[in-house]
């Protein structure tokens, strides 16, 4: 883990966590208690935190989780199998983790069953169509090589079970330069953002 947080500390990556705080915060205006699941050391959690959110960070990493801050809630445990009550929360989030669980049709039903009604869901996939997935897949050190779930439209379907969904291409990546961009061959991410039914 102290790897992995290293190199988050570079300013490539402390860039692309401003950009999808920035878009968490305005996706989650009016929401207070927020899940987030598969947090790993929680960097874009703290500042959430840092905003007035209670963060609840789950993980089944415990060697993860000690390096998340104070100011959040942590919890180890499976995506699969949480151990909170129904409606427990009025948002969740997933940030470029739930294609590496290996249930995530059953990750997304617990999420919904821990998430109060009109509560919020905002899910950032790795998008696996742009050319810096591609990139980074290729280097088996890369976190990105360990992905399971790259079917982004199975996603959006099961995602579809529970809330009412809609989808975007945001943050383009090339080489390291990052800007705005819509673009599936160039955004890093797909993001799908639910309202629970």
């Amino acid at each position: 883990m102290p790897g992995y947080l290293d190199s988050c500390q570079s300013e490539f990556w402390r860039k692309v966590f401003e950009q999808e705080l920035d878009y968490l915060l305005e996706s989650l205006k009016g929401c207070k208690d927020v899940l987030s699941v598969g947090c790993g050391p929680a960097i874009i959690e703290r500042g959430l935190a840092e905003h007035g959110y209670n963060v609840t960070g789950l993980d089944v990493s415990e060697e993860a989780l000690n390096g998340a801050p104070d100011s959040i809630r942590t919890v180890v445990g499976s995506a699969e199998h949480m151990d909170f009550s129904d409606s427990s929360f009025d948002a969740a989030i997933y940030v470029a983790s739930l294609q590496f669980i290996d249930n995530y049709e059953r990750a997304v039903r617990e999420t919904a069953r821990v998430l109060r009604p009109n509560s919020r869901i905002v899910i950032m996939l790795l998008n696996s169509k742009s050319e810096h997935f591609k990139r980074w897949t290729q280097d088996p050190d890369s976190y990105m090589s360990k992905i399971r779930h790259t079917d982004l439209s199975g996603i959006v379907e099961t995602m579809a079970k529970y809330f009412s969904v809609k989808t975007e291409y945001y943050l383009g990546i090339e080489g390291e330069r990052i800007f705005p961009s819509q673009d599936p061959t160039l955004a890093s991410l797909y993001i799908i953002q639910g309202t629970k039914k």
